[in-house]
């Protein structure tokens, strides 16, 4: 008898590299002339990400830097929960939080995927913030990966534990 291959479906980011980005964009706006004496700042604090700049517009500039420096160190742009810009006394500021672990209601929307559009023989099950795909045939979770790479959901997904 076959034994069962299985893999995880997780969304985890590396803080580390939240970190990095932060730090630069945090050098490129200190930097960069158009962001001079407007009061242009990205900061973290515990949980949120908070940007701040004097006008509407010059705040989403600010989350445009740092979604750029996000990109650039590899950290795919469905992982930021970004707000909208609201004022805050004579600042506009726009709170952002990094989403990490895969909600219940995707969760079941990619259990639901996986059911309707996989290989038959795929089973998946929802353990916490992950899920857990198991099958007889290595070629069935191959193909589960890649309709779970081209379907559209609103996590960043990476697989693991694959065996």
């Amino acid at each position: 008898m076959a034994s069962e291959s299985s893999f995880d479906v997780v969304s985890k980011v590396d803080t580390q590299e939240v970190s990095n980005a932060l730090n630069q964009a945090q050098k490129e706006l200190s930097q960069r002339y158009d962001f001079k004496g407007i009061g242009a700042e990205v900061d973290f604090s515990g949980e949120k990400i908070l940007m701040k700049a004097n006008s509407e517009e010059r705040v989403k500039a600010v989350l445009d830097v740092f979604q750029s420096k996000l990109v650039k160190r590899g950290i795919s742009l469905k992982s930021l929960d970004s707000g909208e810009p609201y004022a805050s006394g004579k600042e506009y500021r726009i709170e952002a939080s990094i989403k990490e672990g895969i909600a219940q209601d995707q969760a079941k929307k990619i259990n639901k995927l996986i059911r309707d559009e996989g290989p038959k023989g795929v089973k998946s099950t929802i353990q916490g913030d992950e899920l857990r795909v198991t099958s007889k045939s290595r070629d069935d979770l191959q193909a589960t990966m890649s309709l779970l790479k081209e379907s559209d959901v609103d996590v960043d997904l990476q697989f693991v534990n694959y065996r």
